[in-house]
C-alpha cells in the first residue's frame, strides 16, 4: 500500500490551469476534504450563483480508450448543476452538463423553477420540461442568462479539471487513511 501511496503522490500535479482560474476568476470554491461535492460560488447584486458538481473518474469504462479527434482520451461529460437564488429564497436551477467542443462547452438538460427553499431541494419538486422541447427563443434567453451570471467554456474547463483532479485528492486521501486503518 505505501508503494501505490508513493507512486499516486508521485504522479499528482496540481493544474496550473485551476490555479490561473481560481485566481482571476469571480468565484470563490468550496471543497471540502472527503466531500465529493464542489461548488463555486459568487454574489452578483442581489442574487447568489452556485455551480455544483462532484469529482469525476478520469476514465469511462464505457469508451474503452477511444480518443478523439486531437488524439487526447474522450472525457467524460461533467454533470453540474447552476443555481440563481434571490435573497427572498426564489430562483432558478439549471441542471447541465459539460460537452467537449470549442464553441459551446454546456448543454442544458432542464430548468427548475422555485419560490422557496423548499420547492428548490423537494425531491418531488417539478424540473421543468425537456429543454430540447423548449421554443428556439426561450433556450435562447435561458443561455444568455446563464453567460450573464458567469458561465462560460472557461468554467466548463475548470469544473471538467476539478472534477479529475478532486478524484486523484480524494483517492490520495482514502488510500493513506486505508493504510493507518490496516497498520
Amino acid at each position: 500500500m505505501q508503494g501505490e501511496i508513493k507512486h499516486e503522490e508521485g504522479n499528482y500535479e496540481p493544474s496550473k490551469e485551476i490555479k490561473a482560474f481560481l485566481k482571476d476568476s469571480p468565484f470563490k470554491l468550496v471543497d471540502v476534504d472527503g466531500d465529493v461535492n464542489m461548488t463555486l460560488e459568487r454574489e452578483l447584486g442581489e442574487k447568489t450563483v452556485k455551480i455544483e458538481w462532484q469529482l469525476t473518474s478520469p476514465f469511462d469504462p464505457d469508451m474503452g480508450g477511444e480518443q478523439g479527434d486531437d488524439g487526447e482520451p474522450e472525457r467524460e461529460a461533467t454533470e453540474l448543476a447552476v443555481t440563481v437564488e434571490k435573497k427572498d429564497g426564489s430562483g432558478v436551477m439549471f441542471y447541465c452538463s459539460t460537452q467537449t467542443g470549442e464553441d459551446h462547452r454546456y448543454v442544458i438538460g432542464n430548468v427548475r423553477t422555485f419560490n422557496s427553499a423548499e420547492e428548490k431541494d423537494g425531491m418531488s419538486s417539478y424540473n421543468g420540461p425537456e429543454f430540447e422541447d423548449l421554443d428556439d427563443k426561450l433556450q435562447e434567453a435561458f443561455d444568455e442568462y446563464l453567460a450573464d451570471v458567469g458561465m462560460s467554456s472557461e468554467v466548463c474547463d475548470f469544473i471538467d479539471a476539478m472534477a479529475v483532479d478532486k478524484e486523484q485528492r480524494e483517492y490520495l486521501r482514502w488510500l493513506k487513511n486505508a493504510a493507518k486503518c490496516l497498520e
